[in-house]
């Protein structure tokens, strides 16, 4: 298949994520203000979208907290930047099994909560784009599954789409974007979907740009797509990316680091994925076309 460069692009920042990275980095955000503070820097410096978990003030630890999403909702409003808002659904379909001995009961950092609860701060919250974990699947540690069933996807899909809210699909394999379109034939989502693929994330599909073109290759021509990868490979694929026809994903839930041992902000690693972009010839578009492209609405919340 023949590449054709996107020559305008979008940029996505994710913000914070829930991985054990909140002591790695001074500056991964953890409470609402230090998480809207964040997002609003790194739309001043380019990020048309910026994409929100929420933690624990106190902890750093990962959290589905309403009243969090709440302030981080309405901080990034009131903001003098537009930017679009993304907030992760991923959260609560986490199983931690109990060993390969005793498997169950399931061990403690176990979080599994039906599909109404798993999208209640959308409902609350109102965002223009959500995300949709579109499978299961095995992470790094040794006994964690995120667990997204197809009838979890079905419920939590006809969900967001009756809320009006876009479902950004996170595809961390070649399956996921397989069962994706299968939402779409089954109305579920509506055509045409956007979609992130999620490379490099362990044990889904490996950063290599052999697979990296095969998950392109499986995206429908009509979708809209953006890609990342972790940590050293992030600038590498917001190139890659562009030049694949994609738009382009950034930030401190997917990487720490500016350059060997210089710790990023989010803002200065959406400053330099601007950098890479337009050193490419390609154009860096605001949240306004954005929505314009993925016929979003901004609302207030609920």
């Amino acid at each position: 298949m023949p590449l054709t460069m996107n020559k305008d692009v979008f940029i996505t920042c994710a913000v914070t994520g829930s991985g054990a990275t909140q002591d790695r980095s001074p500056h991964v955000p953890r409470s609402p203000t230090q998480i809207a503070d964040s997002a609003i820097d790194a739309a001043k410096a380019g990020a048309a979208i910026v994409h929100c978990h929420v933690r624990d003030p106190e902890t750093g630890a990962p959290s589905r907290d309403l009243k969090l999403y709440r302030e981080v909702t309405e901080r990034i409003r009131d903001a003098e930047v537009d930017v679009v808002l993304n907030l992760t659904a991923g959260m609560g379909g986490d199983i931690v099994f109990g060993g390969t001995d005793a498997p169950l009961p399931a061990a403690a950092g176990t979080d599994m909560v039906g599909a109404a609860e798993r999208v209640a701060h959308v409902a609350e919250c109102l965002p223009e784009i959500c995300t949709l974990d579109c499978g299961t699947m095995n992470f790094a540690e040794a006994d964690y599954v995120m667990t997204n069933t197809p009838g979890m996807l079905q419920a939590m899909g006809r969900m967001m789409t009756d809320l009006g809210v876009k479902p950004e699909i996170e595809a961390f394999d070649t399956g996921h974007l397989w069962y994706a379109k299968q939402l779409v034939a089954d109305g579920v989502l509506e055509a045409p979907a956007l979609v992130q693929l999620c490379m490099g994330v362990p044990w889904g599909a490996p950063d290599d740009l052999n697979t990296f073109m095969a998950m392109v290759n499986n995206v429908p021509d009509d979708w809209t797509f953006s890609a990342f990868a972790l940590g050293r490979n992030q600038m590498a694929y917001a190139a890659a990316a562009v030049l694949a026809g994609g738009n382009v994903r950034v930030g401190l839930e997917d990487n720490l680091w500016l350059e060997k041992g210089v710790l990023a902000t989010n803002a200065q690693l959406v400053e330099r994925a601007v950098g890479v972009v337009e050193g490419m010839g390609a154009r860096v578009i605001g949240p306004a076309e954005v929505r314009e492209r993925l016929g979003l609405v901004k609302r207030a919340p609920a």
